[in-house]
């Protein structure tokens, strides 16, 4: 691909996330200018208990989605921003703070572009196993971050299931529990 170059970058807003507006140099000389949200990077886990076959995921408002589809919850993994943290540090930390589990052992998947038209955010995607002695609190969110979480603790054949009929419209956690299928199908019956 030729050589393309940002010749100019301009902060239309500066609040919880910030919005760019990059003037773009394409390689053929023309000009072209692009919004773009600068998030920073992010971390997703997936807690899983091969023995009691079950996942923790959590449902949480998403302003983005009551708009878009006007429903205000969305069905999801554990995430959350880097904030200057390692991606593994800050999937432990969403893990306590979020669903009150404390994991010990991260399974690193890779990661990926969440909207790369859109956002600068990338995704760290781990899979972390733990046991019903890992749930030290009740988990939940922040107050401050005005994080309204409900913790779940589904089955596998649900969460089989969810995948299946297309329930869950979260890209990170289709692709988490997709990959939890692929390392562990005996414990989905396969």
């Amino acid at each position: 691909m030729a050589a393309y170059r940002i010749n100019n970058v301009t902060t239309l807003f500066s609040g919880w996330r910030k919005l760019l507006k990059l003037e773009v140099q394409m390689p053929d000389g023309r000009v072209m200018e692009r919004e773009v949200g600068h998030n920073g990077h992010a971390a997703a886990v997936l807690p899983y208990d091969l023995e009691r076959k079950t996942v923790i995921l959590i449902s949480q408002f998403r302003a983005a989605v009551m708009y878009d589809a006007g429903r205000p919850a969305l069905i999801e993994t554990i995430a959350g921003l880097l904030d200057g943290d390692s991606p593994e540090t800050c999937a432990r930390r969403e893990a306590l703070e979020e669903a009150g589990i404390r994991i010990d052992v991260l399974e690193p998947l890779g990661g990926g572009w969440s909207a790369p038209g859109a956002t600068t955010e990338y995704v760290h995607l781990f899979l972390a196993p733990y046991r019903l002695a890992d749930r030290v609190s009740e988990g939940g969110g922040l107050d401050e971050e005005h994080e309204d979480i409900e913790v779940l603790e589904i089955g596998f054949t649900e969460l089989d299931a969810m995948l299946a009929k297309g329930a869950l419209a979260d890209l990170k956690t289709i692709a988490l529990a997709q990959a939890l299928k692929l390392r562990h199908p005996e414990a989905f019956g396969r």
